[in-house]
């Protein structure tokens, strides 16, 4: 599939939370499709990855600096690439492969802030997807973030009217800074955007 300007625009999500992104960062796009997470966060001053099975999408970005695209089947036998890890922040929208959950929480540098966002349990009335596959169940980011000893920052679920109706989970969540973690002290704390 390719793009034409102009591509869709972020999430209002992703854009609320994207100021307590480290300055000078780098950020991972798991699914990028394409790109308009990784265009938003680049242009603001921030490395990006982008990491998904067709990376036709974001083929206009191929070669630029501060942008790195990795093509993977995230869902095949090698899973998740050991490559893509230690990233400031991490981005998931609309994709949903459970087994890979640990393992994206887990690409996370101390302080790094995993934001995701994606269908849940009822979404079926409003169409595709439909399939529990393809749907979060009840506080399942909110557990996933927990099990995974990530600090909520934020957390929603229930019904969306824009950009088009969808039953939705959305989580913002940090790694927390352990006493052995090299980041020089702790972050200093990051006002809240306004919602």
């Amino acid at each position: 599939m390719t793009h034409t300007l102009p591509f869709a625009p972020p999430s209002p999500w992703i854009v609320r939370f994207t100021p307590l992104l480290r300055p000078g960062g780098c950020l991972l796009d798991v699914a990028c499709g394409g790109g308009r997470h990784l265009r938003h966060v680049r242009d603001r001053g921030l490395s990006v990855t982008g990491v998904d099975i067709d990376l036709r999408g974001v083929a206009d970005l191929t070669g630029q600096e501060g942008v790195t695209l990795v093509q993977a089947d995230l869902e095949g036998p090698d899973g998740w690439p050991p490559t893509l890890s230690g990233f400031d922040g991490i981005v998931v929208t609309n994709y949903l492969h459970r087994p890979l959950l640990p393992a994206i929480a887990g690409a996370l540098k101390p302080g790094g802030l995993l934001l995701y966002e994606t269908f849940a349990n009822g979404n079926q009335r409003h169409g595709r997807p439909s399939s529990p596959a393809f749907l979060l169940r009840e506080g399942e980011l909110l557990h996933l973030a927990i099990g995974q000893g990530l600090q909520v920052v934020a957390f929603e679920q229930g019904e969306v009217s824009s950009p088009k109706a969808a039953i939705v989970q959305r989580l913002a969540a940090r790694r927390p800074v352990g006493a052995a973690a090299d980041l020089n002290g702790d972050p200093e704390p990051v006002p809240l955007p306004p919602a």
